[in-house]
């Protein structure tokens, strides 16, 4: 019965009750991890705080034993155990591997280019595929970084082939920050450029010695002034950019200076 089986070569000859057992093993384990996913849950609720996370944690792993216990359960059923049997198996096998894990194998190799060329390190601050964060792991598949809003991403080494990847600090402390103001463009421009010099001089923030730069760009609404600095240390730098923000504005008005208006300001890069 069903000797189109034998198509595969290594597969050996079903009869009813192989099918039986099959379907059984199949449905048993599903059932299995139904209710392995309850009593990890349970769990998770009565364990304190700290540990709830540790215990769902377990519940993708319990599953991925329970599945391979009914691949091995069925494998035997379904194939002979013969060296010839076991041998083409394993080249099945493993060309259904190498297709189904070609990208993890690029990112294998993607990561071990990276860990030679360290374009990148932990506690660098990179952007990568519109992700901009800090680096707190390089691992052999992907890199691991945290956001300025505290959220993990994790970016697969494959990205090096085909994505730019920009290093704001390159193994360094401090990094470039750039503070924006959008003004009138009838004012004093010598006296704003001073005035917003001193404001960055005098940040807490600044990287002491470090050269401080204001840069004014014409537009069509008015014009644009890039205050850039560097700050002491990396993970403060959104906290530099808001001290240089709201001194700067607090400073311009003092001026007299006016801003900008929102209906005629474009949105400009930082």
């Amino acid at each position: 019965m069903f000797d189109s089986a034998h198509d595969l070569g290594f597969l050996r000859e079903l009869i009813w009750q192989d099918i039986v057992l099959i379907l059984a093993v199949l449905i048993a384990s599903r059932l299995l991890v139904m209710v392995a996913r309850q009593a990890v849950r349970r769990v998770a609720e009565i364990v304190p705080a700290r540990r709830r996370l540790l215990v769902l944690g377990v519940e993708p792993k319990v599953r991925l034993l329970i599945d391979l216990g009914a691949v091995l359960v069925i494998l035997p059923v379904l194939v002979e155990p013969t060296f010839h049997n076991t041998v083409a198996l394993i080249a099945t096998v493993g060309l259904a591997l190498a297709f189904a894990f070609k990208d993890y194998g690029s990112c294998l190799i993607a990561g071990v280019v990276t860990i030679v060329e360290n374009p990148y390190q932990p506690g660098d601050w990179i952007e990568i595929g519109g992700h901009y964060g800090e680096v707190t792991a390089v691992g052999l598949r992907a890199v691991h970084m945290v956001t300025a809003d505290d959220t993990e991403i994790i970016i697969p080494h494959s990205q090096l082939w085909s994505a730019s990847i920009a290093n704001a600090s390159s193994g360094k402390r401090s990094l470039l920050c750039v503070a924006l103001f959008y003004l009138e463009a009838d004012h004093d421009g010598a006296a704003v450029r001073q005035r917003l010099g001193e404001i960055a001089e005098q940040s807490r923030y600044r990287e002491p010695d470090s050269k401080v730069v204001v840069i004014a760009m014409e537009k069509p609404w008015g014009t644009l002034y890039r205050l850039k600095a560097y700050v002491h240390e990396s993970r403060e730098q959104f906290l530099f950019i808001t001290d240089l923000t709201l001194r700067g504005k607090e400073a311009l008005r003092e001026m007299n200076i006016r801003f900008a208006r929102a209906p005629y300001a474009e949105t400009e890069k930082s």
